[in-house]
């Protein structure tokens, strides 16, 4: 098992705001938030591997969660003055991702990534040409569509989840620690 005092360290030595460790059996799935990624608004429901529909019922995707132990929680935080306004949020959204993807390539130990936003190491992704996913082994699914509330998970680590007036929060997952049976 990794190190979960080292894993912290790591987070925080690649640039994020903040990190903690937590129990996954302690995260909250709210299944209602499954029909907010239909509405498409950021434009990936039924264009991308990751999102649903084709990333798995919301069962599955808690089964995926709840096949590891750990999760390491990580926070990054952005000067943004309206957090609804997607050419602001989008660019860093990426980056927050392109951060937790780096991280995850310096461990040794296999982790279930969740990102802050749907999977976008392929512009467009395969399924809109109706081809496999290029990266299966790399793909992650966000935060939504796993259906966890982030404002829980952000209060049981202790990291603001509103951090007030033109400043933006985002997290991502790292799941670890996989119970005997293996991750579903």
């Amino acid at each position: 098992m990794m190190d979960e005092k080292w894993l912290v360290e790591q987070a925080l030595a690649a640039g994020f705001a903040d990190a903690a460790v937590m129990d996954t059996k302690d995260l909250v799935f709210v299944p209602s938030f499954r029909p907010l990624c239909a509405e498409n608004v950021c434009g990936k429901y039924g264009a991308n591997y990751a999102c649903p529909p084709d990333c798995g019922s919301v069962e599955e995707m808690r089964a995926r969660v709840l096949g590891w132990r750990r999760a390491l929680v990580m926070q990054t935080m952005w000067d943004i003055d309206d957090s609804l306004d997607e050419s602001q949020t989008k660019p860093a959204k990426s980056r927050h991702n392109r951060m937790t993807c780096a991280l995850r390539e310096t461990l040794e130990e296999p982790v279930l990534m969740i990102g802050a936003g749907g999977c976008d190491l392929c512009a467009p992704c395969a399924i809109t040409a109706g081809e496999p996913c290029r990266f299966p082994d790399k793909r992650f699914s966000c935060l939504s569509a796993y259906c966890i509330f982030v404002r829980e998970m952000a209060g049981a680590c202790g990291m603001d989840y509103d951090c007030g007036p033109g400043v933006t929060a985002f997290f991502s997952v790292f799941c670890f620690d996989p119970l005997p049976e293996g991750p579903a």
